[in-house]
C-alpha cells in the first residue's frame, strides 16, 4: 500500500532564541517492507545543514536556524510504500556492531522482574521466543497514555503495570538483552483508520534473529509490523531513536505541539 504522511513539529518559546540546534531522524529509509516513493523535510536553516548518517544507520540532519526565532516549525512529510514481509526487516549495514544491540541503558536496564518474564518466555526456538515475550509484556502492561513519561524505565513501566508503546518496547528490548537476543528500538508512523486520515507516531522493537536478521515486534498491539506500518529510525532506546534532539540557548517557557497524520492513499 502507498502511505502519505504529514509531521509537523511547533516550538513557541516565550523569549526569543539567539542559537539553537536540532538533529533531525525524520527521513524514513528504504529497506526491506517500505520504498520511500517522496519525501521532504522543511526547517528555517536546512539548506546549510550538516547531514550524515550515524551509528545505527539514520539519516540525521543537523540544523541552527538562520536567525533568531521565537517560533520554529518542522515539517516533514512525503510518501511511503510498504508490503508485507511478516515483520521480517532482515540484515541491514548500520555502522554499529550487533553486540552493540546487546548493552543496557538507563531506559532498558532489566532488574529481576524483568529477568523473570524473559526466562518463562525462554525456548529452544529463537521465534516463538520473541512471540511469547511480545504477548507477556502486553498482557503485563495495560496501554493506558498519561501513566509514564518519556524518562519512564522499562523496570518502573512493568512495576507499574501501565503505559504506551515507547513502554512496551523498552520492556521487549531489556527482555530480549536478557535472553542474550540483540534488540533496538524503533520510531515510525502506522495507519490505523484504512476509512480516513489517522493520527499515529509509533513505536516497537525489533529483535535480531541469526538466518533471518532483524524482525519487528509490536507488544502495544500483540503483532509484528504489517505493511500499516513506516520505519523512521532505530536506536538503543527511545533517546537514541527520537525523530527530533536539540538544545538551545535561551531561557523562559517553551511550548512544543505535534501534528502527526498519516493516512493510506492506495491499497
Amino acid at each position: 500500500m502507498q502511505i502519505t504522511i504529514h509531521h509537523k513539529t511547533f516550538y513557541d518559546y516565550e523569549h526569543p532564541i539567539l542559537h539553537a540546534v536540532q538533529a533531525l531522524r525524520l527521513t524514513p529509509p528504504s529497506s526491506a517492507g517500505q520504498s520511500v516513493l517522496s519525501w521532504s523535510v522543511r526547517m528555517s536553516g536546512i539548506d546549510n545543514a550538516a547531514t550524515y548518517t550515524d551509528a545505527f544507520g539514520n539519516l540525521v540532519h543537523l540544523v541552527t536556524p538562520v536567525a533568531a526565532v521565537q517560533q520554529l516549525e518542522i515539517l516533514a512529510e512525503g510518501v511511503v510504500e510498504t508490503h508485507d514481509t511478516a515483520g521480517v526487516v532482515g540484515f541491514t549495514h548500520e555502522a554499529a556492531p550487533l553486540s552493540l544491540f546487546l548493552r543496557s541503558t538507563p531506559l532498558t536496564q532489566p532488574d529481576q522482574a524483568i529477568g523473570k518474564l524473559a526466562e518463562k518466555c525462554r525456548n529452544p526456538n529463537p521465534i516463538e521466543t520473541l512471540h511469547a515475550l511480545m504477548q507477556s509484556i502486553r498482557d503485563a502492561i495495560d496501554y493506558r497514555p498519561d501513566v509514564t513519561d518519556v524518562n519512564t524505565s522499562a523496570s518502573v513501566a512493568l512495576k507499574s503495570g501501565a503505559g504506551v508503546c515507547q513502554d512496551h518496547a523498552h520492556v521487549m528490548i531489556a527482555a530480549c538483552r536478557t535472553l542474550g537476543i540483540p534488540a533496538r528500538y524503533v520510531t515510525g508512523y502506522l495507519e490505523i483508520d484504512e476509512d480516513g486520515p489517522s493520527v499515529a507516531h509509533h513505536a516497537w522493537a525489533e529483535a535480531f534473529v541469526d538466518e533471518i536478521g532483524w524482525i519487528g515486534f509490536d507488544p502495544a498491539n500483540r503483532i509484528c509490523p504489517t505493511p500499516s506500518y513506516v520505519r523512521l529510525a532505530t536506536g538503543l532506546d527511545a533517546r537514541y531513536a527520537a525523530p527530533l534532539r536539540g538544545i538551545r540557548n535561551g531561557h523562559g517557557v517553551e511550548n512544543l505541539s505535534v501534528e502527526v497524520v498519516v493516512t493510506q492513499t492506495q491499497q
